[in-house]
């Protein structure tokens, strides 16, 4: 991170391209329903899902950048919400394990909300994202 103003974390275009491609998918399948009215509709929603989450990849791909006023977080749908590092009360790593799954959240949270993020958003581990948002903040609030 030496040498950079600030970073970005955005969701990795083959996941994007495996979601858009998944809708397409079920959309086909939804097409060729044969008239079944029950696989039409269950078909046509999934795909309508798929393509939602696809489409907010496309609109609002990068999930987390941070400089040294702060950080710009992706809120609701496509929106976006800058942070100054004053307004930021921890950065930390969520760890859980449940059965056979084991899920890792980056969290960032203010003294209003949580802000969550997976590996999938950030298109790196979430113990490297915090890493460097950590390294970041000490930088700029010296």
């Amino acid at each position: 991170m030496d040498g950079h103003e600030g970073r970005r974390w955005r969701v990795p275009p083959k996941v994007v391209a495996v979601k858009c491609a998944a809708a397409v998918a079920v959309g086909a399948l939804a097409a060729l329903s044969g008239g079944d009215s029950q696989r039409l509709l269950l078909a046509g929603a999934a795909a309508l899902g798929l393509a939602v989450v696809a489409l907010r990849d496309l609109v609002a791909p990068v999930r987390v950048a941070a400089d040294r006023e702060g950080v710009t977080i992706v809120t609701g749908y496509a929106g976006h919400r800058r942070l100054p590092w004053d307004a930021v009360t921890a950065i930390r790593v969520d760890e859980r394990r449940r059965m056979l799954l084991h899920t890792r959240m980056l969290e960032i949270e203010t003294a209003d909300d949580l802000h969550l993020f997976s590996a999938f958003d950030l298109g790196t581990d979430v113990h490297d994202v915090a890493d460097d948002l950590y390294h970041l903040r000490a930088r700029t609030t010296r």
